[in-house]
């Protein structure tokens, strides 16, 4: 089952690159190193905006 994911992901970024025009490398760098974080990050600030709005409304 990991075999048939990873090689699908793997053919997912290979398409991507072609597509994009660019190596199967960079699209991992984009991928990993820069939108990933960038997700994670942004999850974590809404996690603490809901948290903060729902402090907001308990306390009504």
């Amino acid at each position: 089952m990991i075999d048939v994911i990873y090689a699908y992901c793997t053919d997912f970024v290979i398409n991507l690159a072609n597509i994009m025009g660019l190596s199967y490398y960079e699209v991992n760098l984009l991928l990993f190193c820069v939108l990933y974080p960038l997700i994670l990050l942004s999850l974590v600030v809404i996690y603490y905006i809901q948290k903060r709005r729902l402090r907001k409304i308990k306390a009504i």
